[in-house]
């Protein structure tokens, strides 16, 4: 407006419209408790109570004052230069490793939903873990460009100071997660099953929907209501009252991590037992093989890696390293070992693939035939030539 400043958003804080020659001071961002000296930060959300200001002019807003550095407590002994450097060099390994999941996984839900004969139960639930994973990705890479970017868009109006907007972005990407986490508790559930009990598949299937996409709705659904009747602050991002909205998102998902390493160290206990099982031939070394080989496999598929930091209700460095960048490349894992590298998958796509070779041959071969028809009866001698070189390609290109 002519008369004043627009409110804005800029990655930090919602600074709401104001008049020229209006001083707007608001408290330090919650953001900042990453900064904080280990006494404070320990205190999970006793934050600073300095606050920082911006001068509304007739060329916009000013710059903040005074420096946040100094005014919102970060310690001394910490470069937040080197903060901000630490954070870029996550942010690109998870850009990296979403984008890159991303295509593995579109690629192998093509795959598997294009076959019919990989349309089964199994195969079905790795769809569904697919799916979710590429919700997390995309939320994740949305949220970080409309949120985050450099070019944000996002203003704090008086018409809706709420940055609805915002928050619904917040919602969606919760229940992203969420939903991923509880796809990767099914898969240990299925298989555990499997191993235990006879039952019918299909009739179990509608009862893993409702696990998986059903449980994250009922939690993200009252994760919004708490937020809205018990903290309805800033973007959603950063919570006081971690003791009613951010244990409705976290706990859920720490006992689908427990529940899951559970299923995952019985289904080890199984086939250890099946392994030792005087049924079982090979010799010792063999089964350890084996085994090993079936840990490896089962660890990404059952998200066991994020049992390590699960006791830590504070986010390290390396807690960040570990489940952002190295864990955004969880999905790409996922996709090669259970379709790309999976034998039942590769032999169907070469199956289809000699069809479609053998299909383009034999219309070759009629084009061919066709063709010395037409000229005439006095080239029968190259035709019966021609058919038996064209009889050997055709072999050939079959075994290869």
């Amino acid at each position: 407006p002519a008369a004043g400043c627009e409110g804005t958003w800029d990655n930090l804080t919602c600074w709401k419209p104001a008049k020229i020659g209006d001083t707007v001071t608001l408290s330090c961002p919650k953001v900042f408790s990453h900064f904080f000296s280990k006494k404070v930060f320990l205190k999970r959300y006793s934050f600073p109570t300095g606050n920082i200001s911006k001068n509304c002019t007739a060329n916009g807003w000013s710059e903040i004052f005074p420096d946040i550095s100094s005014a919102c407590g970060l310690k001394d002994n910490v470069e937040p230069d080197d903060k901000l450097t630490f954070y870029k060099v996550v942010k690109a390994l998870y850009t990296l490793g979403y984008s890159t999941s991303l295509i593995a996984l579109t690629t192998g839900s093509a795959v598997l939903c294009v076959f019919k004969k990989l349309h089964c139960t199994r195969n079905y639930i790795h769809l569904n873990l697919f799916f979710s994973f590429i919700l997390k990705a995309v939320s994740v890479l949305v949220k970080d460009k409309i949120l985050y970017s450099d070019t944000n868009s996002i203003q704090c109006t008086e018409e809706n100071p709420s940055l609805i907007g915002c928050k619904a972005i917040l919602v969606i990407f919760q229940y992203c997660v969420m939903a991923n986490f509880f796809w990767l508790l099914v898969e240990g559930l299925y298989l555990h099953t499997l191993l235990v009990v006879i039952f019918s598949e299909n009739r179990h299937f509608i009862v893993y929907l409702l696990i998986g996409w059903g449980i994250p709705t009922v939690f993200v659904i009252t994760w919004t209501l708490t937020r809205i009747y018990l903290e309805d602050t800033g973007c959603w991002d950063t919570s006081d009252k971690w003791w009613v909205p951010w244990w409705v998102i976290r706990g859920p998902i720490l006992v689908s991590i427990v529940v899951n390493f559970i299923l995952f160290i019985s289904i080890i206990r199984i086939l250890v037992q099946k392994l030792r099982s005087p049924d079982v031939g090979g010799n010792d070394q063999s089964q350890y093989k084996r085994l090993a080989k079936s840990t490896l496999l089962l660890i990404p598929l059952f998200g066991v890696h994020y049992i390590v930091f699960i006791s830590q209700p504070d986010a390290s460095e390396y807690q960040i390293v570990f489940e952002l960048a190295i864990g955004s490349f969880q999905g790409l894992v996922v996709a090669i070992l259970y379709c790309f590298l999976n034998s039942e998958v590769q032999s169907e796509v070469k199956r289809k693939w000699r069809l479609c070779l053998h299909l383009y041959v034999s219309r070759d071969y009629r084009l061919h035939n066709s063709s010395i028809a037409r000229n005439g009866s006095g080239s029968v001698s190259d035709f019966h030539r021609n058919s038996r070189t064209q009889s050997f390609q055709q072999t050939e290109t079959s075994v290869i």
